[in-house]
C-alpha cells in the first residue's frame, strides 16, 4: 500500500487549482470538472495532491499539511507569497528548518529547509 494522492478540500475551486498547480508546478492527470482535479509531478516521482470543492469552510485548525522540501527556502518562499500565500502568524522557534506558510483559503502548509541535509 502506498499514498496516491493527498486530499484538499476546498471552497474556491478556481483559484486554490491555480495556487497548488503553480506551487507545485504540477499538471493536471485529466482536465479539472465539477470541483475535481488530480494534479500530478509530470516526472511522476512524487504523490499526487488532488482538489475537491465541498460546500462547508473549514473550521479550526489543519488536522493534516503539506510539508515542501526544498534547498532554495528563502527563494520559494518569496515565490510562494507572490502568488497568494501569506505568512503562518505562528512566532518560529530558534534553529527551525521550516517556515509556516497559508495558501489561499488559510490551510496550513510548511517549506522545509533541505539544504542542509
Amino acid at each position: 500500500m502506498r499514498v496516491g494522492s493527498v486530499v484538499v478540500d476546498c471552497n474556491d475551486f478556481p483559484t486554490m487549482l491555480a495556487f497548488w498547480q503553480e506551487a507545485l508546478h504540477y499538471v493536471p492527470r485529466e482536465p479539472a470538472e465539477d470541483g475535481w482535479v488530480v494534479l500530478r509531478d509530470p516526472e511522476g516521482r512524487h504523490v499526487n495532491v488532488s482538489l475537491q470543492k465541498v460546500p462547508e469552510k473549514r473550521v479550526g485548525k489543519n488536522r493534516l499539511h503539506l510539508d515542501l522540501y526544498t534547498p532554495d527556502q528563502k527563494g520559494e518562499v518569496e515565490r510562494l507569497l507572490g502568488i497568494g500565500a501569506t505568512r503562518h502568524p505562528r512566532v518560529p522557534e530558534p534553529d527551525e528548518d521550516f517556515i509556516a506558510l497559508l495558501d489561499p483559503e488559510g490551510n496550513t502548509f510548511c517549506v522545509v529547509d533541505t539544504s542542509h541535509r
